[in-house]
């Protein structure tokens, strides 16, 4: 089922233009697709994740964002933003991906949920013991989905836009949210359960992705670099955070899989570390069998193994 809404677009020689009726409280029509499925665009994989749980059956789900690729600053094909304005219901983050805010803002704001919204965004700085590490840190985190809490506000959120767009599925697309948020609480209590007792609180990464994660678990977070993965620490914030490491003794200096680990190994050399993976789940690596559930849960293994955790 695909949504039509006040935008200019191609006329189309089929019998949809028959079958346009008016949605209850909705601004929009309806016409039928072929597949008679709600035509969904997701930002990138979490929000892909969400929708796909949420959706079920009734969806067909674009993830804007290749597998195996990072999704800071994406940059959009025509072909892409073309999807973005045929869709029936946009799932996004803004500010995250720029580029996305612009073919939003040019062809889906009346069909566009912002995550954001839903689960407020925190100023991405980090403040220590000895200061402000990263003082000039600027901007929102966008990491909310490493909360398992705030996704599950989002599933809800993305459950009621469908339903407004695809009224006949409206109660499946409640109950699909609130299964996904009893498994999602239960990844909470997980978490909860599994990094309540740990000899070591702090963790120093790659990148300042898991501010949200620390913050719900009673962490630490020191990123090397900031809300931008591909961002060049300076000298000064390498030396800052290897003097921090080693006067916390921290025993790992995690790196992510999409993104070169260099930079963290070197400072894992210098701290007399080891460097392991821990995924800021930003996106799925190309033909990867691994969910958000499966990379979370593998998380968990790595952090309490580094935290020595009992």
């Amino acid at each position: 089922m695909r949504i039509v809404v006040m935008f200019h677009r191609p006329l189309r020689t089929t019998v949809v233009a028959l079958l346009v009726t008016a949605v209850a409280g909705c601004s929009a029509l309806t016409d039928a697709q072929p597949d008679g499925k709600l035509d969904v665009v997701a930002a990138f994989y979490p929000l892909q994740f969400v929708s796909e749980q949420v959706g079920g059956d009734h969806v067909s789900v674009t993830n804007l964002v290749q597998p195996g690729v990072e999704p800071h600053d994406l940059e959009l094909s025509p072909k892409q933003v073309a999807e973005v304005t045929d869709a029936d219901a946009v799932v996004y983050l803004r500010n995250f991906q720029p580029a996305v805010d612009d073919a939003v803002d040019e062809g889906a704001k009346n069909k566009s949920l912002d995550v954001a919204t839903v689960a407020p965004l925190k100023d991405g700085y980090v403040p220590l013991e000895e200061g402000e590490l990263h003082h000039d840190e600027k901007g929102k985190d966008p990491h909310v989905w490493l909360d398992p809490t705030r996704l599950a506000g989002i599933a809800d959120a993305v459950a009621k836009e469908f339903g407004r767009r695809d009224p006949a599925n409206a109660a499946e697309y409640t109950a699909n949210a609130k299964a996904l948020d009893s498994k999602l609480a239960t990844l909470d209590g997980e978490y909860k359960s599994g990094l309540a007792n740990c000899q070591q609180k702090t963790i120093v990464v790659s990148h300042n992705a898991f501010g949200y994660l620390s913050a719900r678990y009673g962490l630490t977070q020191v990123p090397i670099t900031g809300l931008t993965p591909e961002e060049e620490p300076s000298a000064a914030r390498l030396a800052e955070t290897a003097a921090y490491a080693k006067k916390n003794g921290v025993t790992v200096i995690f790196f992510e899989t999409l993104v070169s680990p260099k930079i963290a190994e070197a400072l894992a050399r210098e701290v007399g570390a080891k460097a392991e993976v821990l995924d800021p789940i930003e996106g799925i690596a190309k033909d990867s069998k691994d969910d958000y559930f499966s990379v979370m849960r593998s998380n968990l293994t790595t952090l309490r193994g580094a935290l020595s955790c009992r």
